[in-house]
């Protein structure tokens, strides 16, 4: 079934790749003299000189970038492109930017068998085939495999964004998470979960903290709990960016309170210390959030 999806949206996406700009090996430039030669990208061009961003993506790489046009950057709201092309913005330019890099050379005939993608900028791109279109975060492929020195251009109809928001605010948004946050705020987790990080947060929600044995939740928040709450919560918390993929490669992981914590699959389903892994890889600006059915205990 999915050889079949496969090859129809590689028909679709070789039509697109006829009306790029390709060049011979001969005459093959780097990234961005690619991308100013072919002429839809001078927004991009403009944005990566504005972030000092060049000289890296002329550098020797490889990198996968997917490029948005002119057009892409014309529907950001009024005002977005100039806002971000000020000095005093630099930073969020430059995570702009480098969230449409990928490490790595990546044709379309791989792209179309991922589910996601680690960025330069830190954070992960999904990836899935939709109508016979791939999608990266909401935006279309229109034309793949324009090919550089050193690297390859996939060209999208709209610019992608990382996530703007903190770890905490990401769990505040998704309303399921209360327990959770109250007991991260009384144990003092909140600033960790809200600074630079990177963190992984293995969340329970509020329905896997009523699995608790009743009073229990009580218990902790109460003073005298406060050591048992902190052994626990440091025990969902793991330091920088473990995406499902690289949890389900590694096996283990050591928690920020120096547990272990154990990956497996089971019924298609990925656990993590025997609790479900329900959702994955949510990002956040400071982190990744993945959601499990049961709090883990030490």
């Amino acid at each position: 079934m999915f050889d079949r999806i496969r090859t129809g949206v590689m028909a679709g996406l070789a039509v697109a790749v006829l009306a790029a700009p390709q060049a011979s090996v001969a005459q093959q430039a780097d990234i961005v003299d690619t991308a100013v030669g072919a002429g839809s990208f001078e927004t991009l061009a403009a944005a990566l000189t504005a972030a000092g961003l060049v000289e890296t993506l002329k550098g020797d790489g490889p990198f996968t970038v997917f490029a948005p046009t002119d057009e892409a950057f014309a529907k950001l709201p009024q005002g977005t492109v100039e806002t971000l092309l000020r000095p005093e913005n630099r930073d969020q330019l430059i995570a702009v930017l480098t969230y449409h890099v990928v490490p790595g050379r990546v044709p379309a005939e791989q792209v179309v068998g991922l589910t996601g993608a680690a960025t330069v900028q830190g954070q992960r791109v999904d990836i899935k085939v939709d109508g016979g279109n791939v999608m990266v975060d909401g935006a279309t492929v229109v034309a793949t495999d324009v090919m550089a020195t050193n690297g390859i251009i996939h060209v999208i109809d709209q610019v992608i964004l990382p996530a703007g928001i903190d770890i905490v605010e990401t769990a505040q948004g998704a309303g399921t998470f209360e327990t959770l946050l109250a007991a991260a705020t009384a144990a003092g987790f909140g600033p960790a979960l809200t600074g630079e990080g990177p963190l992984t947060v293995f969340a329970p929600t509020d329905e896997a903290f009523a699995k608790l044995p009743e009073g229990t939740v009580e218990s902790l928040l109460a003073e005298e709990g406060m050591p048992t709450l902190k052994a626990i919560l440091s025990l969902h918390v793991v330091e920088g960016r473990v995406y499902s993929t690289d949890a389900k490669a590694a096996g283990s992981a050591t928690a920020l309170g120096g547990g272990s914590l154990e990956f497996s699959e089971s019924m298609g389903s990925m656990k993590v210390n025997g609790a479900t892994i329900v959702a994955a890889d949510l990002d956040a600006s400071n982190g990744v959030i993945h959601v499990i059915d049961t709090v883990i205990l030490p």
